[in-house]
């Protein structure tokens, strides 16, 4: 009865009524969570301590009549954590090559590059992922536009070609055996939404920044069918290890889509999906324009109901789209990575063809391009589309209170903060920084939904280490003592919906998930700790113990 309700589109609330009716004699389900901590995060906060779960639905926050008994011994029960925007590919490649997140100097990415070197075979490609320059002690002392140059990685790797991406996927470092194969000289031009980082003499420097990568990257071999099955598996695995029960792709093309499908097909889509496609493919949108949006694909395991735009790049290499100058680099704005009017047509077409927008804006200037196309697009009239500005990191404080005002979802990154605001500092300089950048507070006070997410593999996909963030403004090394900015943290309980109702929210999706309520599906996580009460500093020592996903455990430690 409650699967035929369902598949036919009937309200979740009207599942719900019928459950509270039954539920004042005795409620039925297949499996008693109990004996523990329930937080439904409903419109009541409600709390509890057993969750009865029938097939893939919740039945009741109550006990219940089960012969299967799950006891909690104390644990705590939340929704499954939503990671509101991620790049699920990348996440599986990301495993396959050189993780670089480690290094900690140019020496260090030198010396992995020359291990993974002595094993490869002659002219293979080294692929890694993960360097950041502005992380780095001791600097190299030969920077050239904040960026290092490539001389020791060249001799370490004379026949193989290396192609290395920047954590935050915004520049690449190559030797000079990948600038030779791509065919880039000292007379290569290149006049597109990036640069080729050169010397005083001209010659490139191994640093492309932006939209210059695909200079090398697209002579790269592309991965088999068996690799990209590979590395999908390996992406769910490690959603859920982390809780992750549902994520959002930021940016997708059709043959990642046709790989999700045949994973749904196969029954090994063990996370929800929540698709947007990339729009510098003008085939791809043409194609889905003419088609309208795929909502709920196998029992809702996968959607394909976005768009996903880049106004600018990032701040780590110096490409996030500015009103004013870096202070560390003068008289330069950085880079605006798609031209405006380009992105208000597409934005228009989304519209007209029952398509969300998520446009990623990480420079106050870029946020203001975004904010005016949206507010020119909804000329007053927000009609519940939803429209998303992806990072909304830097924000001059004039455009802040339009969030809310347009009912635009800031769709942030709380570990970014974490990870970049000791050095952001420099690029932006204090007053910047305390007056927009990474303003969730004001953001939320303003109106908007915020949502939240690791732009995982830019980060390790963790939710717990994310959340952390929102609640604390430290570093994952818990400094500095009372936070950056410590104005701008939310609380505990608006940190958690930020992973879960909000972010259902945020995908037209809050109807069916994001809480632990009756009649939603059963996706949740089970701790051992409670997020809500524990002190800060243990906050990321909580574990995830298991992972329930339409009331099958993906995972359990």
């Amino acid at each position: 009865m409650m699967t035929r309700l369902i598949a036919t589109g009937l309200p979740v609330l009207i599942l719900k009524s019928l459950i509270v009716g039954l539920s004042a004699v005795s409620v039925f389900a297949d499996t008693l969570y109990s004996g523990g901590t329930v937080y439904s995060l409903d419109s009541s906060n409600s709390v509890g301590q057993s969750l009865c779960v029938s097939a893939d639905r919740i039945v009741a926050v109550v006990d219940c009549q089960v012969e299967s008994v799950v006891d909690l011994d104390g644990a705590t029960v939340i929704p499954g954590f939503i990671e509101s925007h991620g790049h699920l590919m990348s996440l599986g490649f990301a495993k396959l090559r050189l993780d670089l997140n480690s290094a900690r100097n140019l020496d260090e990415l030198v010396a992995s590059v020359a291990t993974a070197v002595d094993s490869a075979e002659p002219g293979e490609w080294i692929l890694g992922r993960g360097w950041h320059q502005s992380k780095w002690l001791p600097q190299p002392h030969d920077m050239i536009g904040g960026f290092q140059t490539n001389e020791t990685l060249s001799e370490v790797s004379r026949e193989n070609p290396v192609f290395l991406v920047h954590a935050s996927g915004h520049a690449a470092f190559v030797n000079d055996k990948a600038l030779a194969l791509a065919g880039i000289n000292d007379a290569t031009l290149f006049s597109g939404d990036g640069e080729i980082m050169r010397n005083s003499k001209g010659h490139a420097t191994g640093v492309l920044n932006e939209r210059a990568q695909r200079l090398v990257s697209k002579i790269i071999p592309r991965p088999s069918p068996s690799q990209r099955q590979h590395a999908l598996t390996l992406a769910l695995e490690d959603l859920a290890e982390h809780g992750i029960t549902s994520f959002q792709d930021a940016g997708t093309g059709q043959q990642d889509i046709d790989l999700f499908k045949q994973f749904l097909a196969d029954g090994r889509l063990t996370s929800r999906l929540y698709v947007m496609l990339s729009g510098r493919n003008d085939q791809l949108l043409s194609a889905w324009m003419d088609r309208g949006p795929e909502i709920g694909l196998g029992d809702n395991r996968l959607t394909i109901r976005a768009i996903k735009l880049v106004a600018d790049g990032a701040l780590g290499s110096r490409g996030a789209w500015l009103l004013a100058p870096y202070i560390d680099r003068a008289g330069y704005i950085g880079l605006p990575t798609m031209p405006p009017d380009d992105m208000t047509d597409i934005s228009h077409l989304a519209y007209q063809n029952g398509f969300q927008m998520g446009i990623h804006a990480i420079g106050d200037r870029a946020n203001r391009e975004v904010l005016d196309i949206f507010d020119e697009l909804f000329d007053g009239r927000n009609r519940g589309v939803r429209f998303r500005i992806e990072h909304a990191q830097h924000i001059d404080p004039a455009d802040i209170p339009r969030f809310g005002q347009l009912g635009v979802i800031a769709s942030v990154q709380g570990i970014h903060m974490s990870s970049d605001r000791p050095w952001a500092i420099n690029r932006l300089g204090q007053k910047r920084i305390e007056e927009g950048a990474y303003v969730w507070r004001k953001l939320v006070d303003s109106g908007a939904v915020l949502i939240n997410g690791t732009d995982a593999p830019v980060e390790p996909v963790s939710a717990i280490a994310s959340y952390y963030s929102l609640v604390s403004r430290k570093t994952l090394a818990g400094l500095p003592e009372s936070g950056f900015e410590p104005g701008q943290k939310l609380t505990r309980y608006e940190a958690l919906r930020a992973y879960t109702a909000d972010a259902a929210y945020g995908a037209f999706e809050e109807e069916f998930k994001g809480t632990l309520e009756p009649g939603k599906v059963a996706d949740f996580v089970i701790l051992d700790q409670d997020l809500l009460k524990i002190p800060e500093q243990q906050i990321l020592q909580t574990a995830i113990l298991k992972t329930v996903v339409a009331g099958n455990v993906i995972y359990e430690r």
